[in-house]
């Protein structure tokens, strides 16, 4: 009888966490790489291996509200995600009544999405090539999140919603195969520690300014994926919520990240995120 091959529970991860600034100055990072200014960062990336489990067969112990993501399986209708008016047409509207019957919301508006693709040698500055970000970040600060509500929502509008509770949630999935090559790892809210591990930095639009999360390293951080994670599933991270009073999850840290355990010769990531404005009564 031929031996069965075991899949490890846990890898090594190599994950690129931020450090200050040397000199002390704000951290910023600019969207678009730009030979005027040098680099996209003015901080440093530094390199941890840290452990990450594989969740799948225990992924219910995972929610929105503990850890800040959770995993459903979910077929789309629409699979062929080849052009930006198309998505905004076909796939927007199914996601928002997908977000709306997970988490319960009233009102959901996307506002934007993203498709990845994995091109080794490619540059990612043109926005219809982006890859996958390989370093560790949450998407919104307090700051940014409200900015998303006026943004976004009429001003007629705005100043109720943000009376009550709302969250800023991403809708991930793979596309065309699974995510064997370079997938996504989440880190359990409940092992961030966010006075000492999040620093915010400002993220430079060509038009305005931005802000995301920094991460720093942390030993306590227990980071998660969901191995080989194929397009009828998906998950969603809590990127900001904005109860804080230490009953639920507020984020949720997370990078793409090279799986030494991955099989020869599978395809390129490919995946599509989706960020969602989540509004409650």
């Amino acid at each position: 009888m031929p031996a069965t091959l075991i899949q490890p529970s846990t890898v090594p991860g190599k994950l690129l966490y931020f450090t200050p600034p040397k000199d002390g100055s704000r951290p910023i990072t600019r969207l678009n790489e730009d030979a005027k200014y040098g680099s996209r960062y003015n901080w440093i990336q530094a390199e941890h291996i840290v452990p990450i489990e594989n969740i799948r067969g225990k992924e219910d112990s995972y929610t929105l509200d503990s850890a800040g993501f959770q995993y459903y399986k979910h077929t789309s209708k629409y699979t062929s995600f080849a052009a930006d008016e198309e998505i905004e047409k076909e796939y927007y509207p199914e996601s928002v009544e997908l977000i709306k019957q997970l988490t319960g919301a009233k009102k959901v508006v996307l506002f934007d999405h993203t498709v990845r693709r994995r091109r080794p040698g490619e540059l990612d500055s043109d926005p219809s090539k982006r890859q996958p970000v390989s370093e560790v970040h949450v998407d919104q600060t307090t700051q940014s999140a409200t900015s998303r509500v006026h943004r976004h929502l009429p001003e007629s509008e705005a100043p109720e919603l943000l009376k009550k509770r709302f969250q800023i949630i991403n809708l991930w999935r793979p596309i065309s195969n699974p995510a064997y090559d370079w997938p996504l790892t989440l880190c359990d809210f409940r092992s961030v520690e966010r006075e000492r591990d999040l620093v915010p930095i400002a993220l430079i639009y060509p038009d305005r300014e931005g802000e995301t999360f920094g991460v720093k390293y942390s030993p306590e951080h227990k980071w998660k994926y969901l191995k080989g994670m194929t397009p009828e599933e998906i998950v969603l991270i809590k990127c900001y919520d904005s109860i804080n009073d230490g009953s639920v999850s507020i984020l949720t840290p997370h990078t793409a990240f090279e799986d030494p355990s991955t099989p020869e010769g599978v395809p390129l990531r490919e995946s599509i995120e989706l960020r969602a404005l989540v509004f409650y009564d």
